[in-house]
């Protein structure tokens, strides 16, 4: 009778261990498998990735914009699409020295992104017989004229400077650029010309006295300057290629001497420090005015003109620099 009792204690913790082992079992399954069949479901329902997001400053983004302007224009390092447009065509001359394209002769328009809107800030050279059909055409567009005035004293034949602007759809606003162009012998783009190692002129040395590297374009040297101060319109920034940056342009003329010619770009307060510096060192103002209608701040623009030895204009040049809040 003991026997049988100890033989039936054993047996019924045998089963009991069994039914733990296989509860156990039931439970680690019962844990596993939801967690399994989510993440399945999260796999299979995860929506797709949304395509990465073109840079607004890419070449892709502006395609559309080249197209309806029908040229080819140049991301600039600020994020803006520019088109130089040099007025190949005309021939212009002051006091015997004739004015390459890009002395004083570039026409340009250049867009800045900013969501589905653009802003627009462009100069165009026109010949005074241009000008009412070009007007005409732009307003007829929806593009803005913000100026129109002389550069330049004593040139022949007579050159004007229209400046335009704009805000909105970027294809529509260069469509109408387009149509506006088209009444008028602009030439379409050249293709990139080999950089020239010497152009008559000191370059370098140039450079350093200036404070400000420059580039040389079709024989001329072009130093490009931007100020300090964030420049707004319409509430967005306009970065420095839109026309907000002075601009120094040196044609090598003969013997180491050039002409210069381009513009300061001056708050209210530097303006008459500037035309000081400029003429105590033999640099003529030409213009004084504004190209822009609701910057902020607002800016004038001084333009400037003078033939002499490379590097005494230079010298005058950085002095009129030096009275200006710019960028260093």
């Amino acid at each position: 009778m003991n026997s049988q009792g100890s033989l039936d204690r054993a047996q019924c913790r045998r089963f009991s261990t069994m039914f733990l082992g296989m509860l156990a079992v039931i439970l680690l399954a019962a844990a596993w498998l939801p967690g399994q069949t989510s993440s399945r479901s999260e796999e299979a329902t995860a929506p797709e990735k949304p395509a990465q997001k073109q840079p607004e400053s890419s070449s892709a983004v502006w395609k559309p914009v080249e197209d309806a302007m029908g040229r080819s224009g140049t991301v600039q390092p600020d994020g803006a699409l520019k088109f130089s447009m040099p007025r190949k065509d005309l021939k212009v001359t002051i006091g015997g020295n004739t004015v390459k394209p890009g002395l004083a002769l570039g026409s340009w328009a250049a867009f800045k992104k900013q969501g589905n809107v653009a802003l627009l800030a462009g100069d165009l050279v026109l010949t005074e017989d241009e000008i009412p059909p070009v007007m005409t055409k732009l307003q007829d567009g929806g593009v803005e004229v913000t100026a129109l005035h002389n550069h330049l004293l004593n040139e022949n034949p007579r050159v004007m400077y229209m400046h335009i602007g704009g805000k909105g759809d970027p294809v529509k606003l260069a469509a109408a650029l387009h149509d506006a162009l088209a009444l008028i012998k602009t030439p379409g783009a050249s293709p990139a010309a080999a950089p020239e190692q010497n152009i008559g002129i000191d370059v370098s040395q140039i450079e350093q006295i200036l404070g400000h590297k420059g580039k040389v374009n079709g024989g001329v040297l072009q130093v490009t300057v931007p100020r300090s101060e964030k420049i707004m319109m319409h509430g967005m920034q306009m970065p420095p290629s839109m026309g907000v940056a002075t601009g120094i342009n040196f044609q090598p003329t003969q013997n180491g001497r050039a002409a210069i010619a381009g513009d300061f770009v001056l708050l209210a307060q530097e303006v008459n420090l500037v035309i000081k510096a400029l003429r105590q060192n033999g640099i003529a103002v030409t213009a004084l005015h504004s190209h822009m209608l609701e910057e902020q701040p607002r800016l004038f623009f001084m333009h400037f003109w003078a033939e002499d030895d490379a590097l005494k204009l230079a010298r005058g040049l950085r002095a009129a620099l030096d009275q200006t809040h710019s960028a260093p």
